[in-house]
């Protein structure tokens, strides 16, 4: 009867210890799996808050959309468009009308040569650059930004009121160069492009 006993009573302590194992052993799966959707959560949370300027900021490193760049010197911008005009006022007196379509497409396109480096700011070390991309601007942004003093050379051609408008439209350039920031004209902010320092980013020709 005593071996009865024993039997019974091992037969049911060894099915509470299974039993007992068991538990610990569903306890800790779900101990795994929780952690691991938390791991998940975390990492998407990471994934999304890096997409935000902040978070960039956060990391030390600040989206080029955000680049703020010192604006070149005043004096320079305006020696590299006395020259630039020069050259046009030149090619100007050829043959009309070829002569002025000449000098005209040269100012609208002479910022998107040589890594956005007209000859008055490759000869004075300046280039306009596109600060969203940090990249040179090319002929497209050269003519946006260079529309307005476009359309005061072509009034050049009219004689008193012409002139009027072109003084108009250039000293009105020229203040919103000395006023801003970033030395940014009126075709600077339509174009987003920015006049630096040549050398000042590193950007391919």
């Amino acid at each position: 009867m005593r071996l009865v006993s024993a039997v019974c009573r091992g037969f049911y302590s060894g099915g509470d210890s299974k039993g007992k194992r068991q538990k610990r052993a569903g306890r800790g799966r779900e101990k795994i799996a929780t952690l691991f959707v938390q791991v998940t959560e975390i990492c998407y949370s990471v994934e999304e808050l890096g997409r935000f300027p902040v978070a960039e900021e956060a990391i030390g490193r600040v989206p080029v959309e955000l680049g703020v760049y010192p604006k070149a010197q005043v004096l320079n911008r305006f020696i590299a468009k006395v020259i630039d005009l020069l050259i046009v006022a030149a090619v100007s007196k050829l043959v009309p009308p070829i002569g002025v379509l000449a000098g005209l497409a040269y100012l609208l396109l002479a910022d998107g040569f040589g890594g956005g480096r007209s000859v008055g700011k490759r000869l004075i070390g300046l280039q306009t650059i596109v600060p969203r991309t940090r990249d040179p601007a090319g002929f497209r942004e050269s003519i946006i930004r260079n529309l307005p003093c476009g359309l005061a050379q072509l009034a050049f051609e009219i004689p008193y009121v012409g002139w009027i408008g072109w003084g108009a439209v250039l000293s009105l350039e020229g203040l919103l160069v000395i006023g801003n920031e970033q030395g940014r004209r009126l075709g600077d902010e339509i174009a987003k492009t920015q006049v630096l320092e040549s050398g000042q980013l590193d950007v391919s020709d």
